[in-house]
């Protein structure tokens, strides 16, 4: 628990010290107020949980709630009917009946403040769940149906009821047609911002009407659809259009850029990445005129760029802030003539383009001294010259990519530390580095994520550095770095104790003893194990018990690892919502405890269990059928598994990836 939290809780249980009165004296506007500063979860429940005055005010001043079991979910909703947004997105098994009977449960008018719900992957949900929904939801304003891939039209049509929707994400709906979208843009002529990204059954149709029945709309992401030039026509039409994503729509070319350029000239950000038809004339036609755009990104599509997008580049130089041009062939003179038309620029994204030299980076860095975020990923040619140059300009940087650029060490490295002290990002990935390196980094206090896989010099002494100063750091990888022992884990953890993402694949000295260390970590949330072939239940057992906040879990190939450690899962892990097991010496005993136990689990990699029976893998996923929605197995066990099973598990929205190797099992 943090200091604050320490504090009220004291308060709460009524000690001043001093023998005065407690908290509960307070109005329950303040105790909320109270309440909304404090910054851990843990610390509000544990206020909550000594508190009777702070429950109650939670009660009456709670605005968001984000669900992972749909058991409790009729009872939160009656304890907090003030909520405004409500996350159902983790909500394993939820579906149309238990949705609507947690609606009910909330009585009339107890979700009347309600405006927004996120749905995203709760792909149980269908049209009967939704029409319950909007129905209890007068004031609705944003929907997040995202990752449903059995959602079609039929759903699309029910969310249509709510006339005051402003924003609907549908990403992946892959079932969702023109027709559908027709059904929303006709109830919905209010929508200002939506998203039908991979909705693949949606043509220049649905877009001509979307654009004809929504002119408020201000931002829409079109990615991936087989969509024309003719649905540029039509959005050119949204007068009010800020933002538009068309990444991956391979059927649009310049002719199509330039029927945009003719319409509004609100347009803020555009992003044309991996358009493969499209060219640097017609992003230049796109450019002309423009007045307010802010965020331009054409990664993976331009061949080239010549002198005419050049020069129109020169006329935002106001306004331009972000601009990415991955996998670029580019020279010195673009990023020079980048440098002079853009001097705005706030990010710059050069990932994989060749011909980024010192000189280069150079010449752009010196004119565009406000850059917080540099992507160099794989331009391999950049040394210390490019650092120093980068460190001299760019005091405010927060974020710096250089993965696979081995050209650069230790020194470059502490220039950066020395001038740039808002660093929050640094991708090292690849890049060599040493101890030395992350001595000169841990300068950096603000860190948040650091990038370090494949640098196999970096020792338990680099990472005692980092931890000597980085106590924001949220994110660590150390994917191969194979000099890491239990003893840099144990210095990782007493310094850094807000980190969220671990990777400590392939780091192949690290035992249950290291593990144990990590169980301290009560905020981490994802976890990458891969291949530590030291490890047994123990070090899972550690784990489980600490790691209360644990999401995701990586143990593929950890050989030792058994139904004792995947037992401690079971008991402990119950935020678990991925797991990789493959590989491990589980038996169809621990799989079946596994599955059956843990109620969030929605993603689970279980190839080659060699102990595992076919009757252990039936019993096993029919534990688990309701709740699972992504599944991994050997392609052998498509033809033993029974079809009635199969049938379930696809009828639930599990969508299973079958491996195509042998199917090796004992009958245990």
């Amino acid at each position: 628990m943090s200091r604050e939290g320490q504090k009220l809780d004291y308060a709460a249980a009524g000690g001043n010290g001093a023998g005065g009165v407690g908290i509960g004296v307070l109005s329950l506007d303040l105790l909320g107020q109270v309440l909304d500063r404090l910054r851990e979860p843990r610390d509000r429940k544990a206020c909550r949980l000594v508190s009777r005055a702070f429950e109650r005010a939670e009660a009456t001043h709670r605005r968001a709630l984000r669900v992972l079991r749909r058991e409790p979910l009729p009872r939160l909703l009656r304890a907090f009917p003030s909520l405004e947004r409500l996350d159902l997105s983790a909500c394993a098994s939820l579906d149309d009946a238990s949705l609507s009977a947690a609606i009910a449960a909330a009585g009339a008018g107890g979700l009347a403040g309600l405006r927004r719900v996120c749905l995203a992957r709760a792909s149980g949900v269908g049209w009967r769940g939704l029409e319950a929904l909007v129905a209890a939801c007068p004031r609705l304003e944003a929907v997040d149906l995202s990752h449903c891939v059995g959602a079609g039209d039929r759903e699309v049509a029910a969310l249509a009821a709510a006339a005051g929707l402003r924003e609907l994400r549908l990403d992946k709906c892959l079932a969702v047609t023109d027709m559908g979208l027709a059904k929303v843009v006709v109830g919905c002529p209010r929508l200002e911002k939506l998203s039908v990204k991979w909705c693949r059954e949606i043509s220049d149709i649905g877009i001509d009407l979307l654009a004809k029945k929504c002119p408020e709309l201000r931002s829409l992401n079109i990615s991936y659809l087989k969509v024309g030039n003719g649905s540029l026509r039509s959005i050119s039409t949204l007068e009010k259009l800020e933002e538009l994503a068309m990444v991956g729509c391979s059927c649009i070319d310049d002719e199509g850029l330039e029927l945009l350029s003719k319409g509004t000239d609100s347009l803020q950000s555009v992003d044309v990445s991996r358009c493969d038809h499209v060219t640097y004339q017609g992003l230049a036609s796109l450019i002309d005129g423009r007045k307010f755009l802010q965020k331009l990104h054409a990664a993976d599509c331009l061949h080239e760029i010549g002198q005419r997008f050049v020069s129109k580049l020169a006329t935002l130089k106001e306004t331009l802030t972000a601009l990415k041009l991955d996998g670029l062939e580019v020279s010195d003179s673009l990023l020079q003539a980048i440098g002079e038309g853009c001097n705005k620029l706030v990010e710059i994204g050069l990932s994989k383009c060749s011909g980024v030299t010192d000189e280069g980076i150079s010449s752009l860095v010196a004119r565009c001294s406000d850059l917080r975020t540099i992507d160099l990923t794989c331009c391999n040619l950049i040394t210390n010259n490019a650092l120093d140059s980068i460190a001299d300009n760019c005091k405010m940087l927060e974020c710096l990519r250089l993965e696979s650029c081995s050209l650069i060490n230790e020194k470059g490295l502490e220039r950066i530390a020395n001038c740039c002290p808002n660093l929050k990002e640094i991708d090292l990935t690849d890049c060599g580095v040493n101890d030395a390196a992350l001595q000169h980094l841990a300068k950096c206090s603000e860190l948040r994520t650091l990038k370090l896989g494949l640098c196999s010099s970096i020792s338990d002494k680099g990472i005692a550095f980092i931890s000597s100063n980085c106590g924001n750091l949220v994110e660590l990888d150390l994917y191969r770095c194979n000099s890491i022992t239990d003893d840099g884990l144990a210095a990782l953890v007493n310094g850094c104790k807000k980190i969220k993402l671990l990777n400590l694949c392939y780091c192949n000295k690290i035992t249950d003893s290291g593990l144990g260390h990590l169980g301290s970590l009560e905020e981490l949330t994802n976890l990458e194990l891969r291949c530590l072939v030291r490890i047994t239940g123990i070090g899972i057992s550690s784990i489980a018990t600490g790691c209360k906040s644990l999401i995701e879990l990586d143990l593929k190939r950890c050989y030792s690892v058994d139904d004792a450690g995947l037992g401690a899962l079971a008991r402990n892990a119950f935020n678990l919502r991925q797991l990789t097991i493959s590989y491990c010496q589980v038996t169809g005993l621990g799989l079946c405890h596994l599955l059956s136990s843990l109620r969030c689990l929605q993603d689970i990699k279980m190839v080659h269990l060699s102990w595992v029976s076919i009757e252990g893998f039936e019993i096993a996923l029919r534990a688990a059928c309701g709740r699972l929605k992504k599944l991994k197995m050997l392609n052998g066990l498509k033809t033993v598994l029974s079809p009635e099973l199969l049938q379930m598990l696809h009828a639930c929205g599990c969508r299973i990836r079958w491996v195509d190797k042998p199917l090796v099992y004992k009958d245990c």
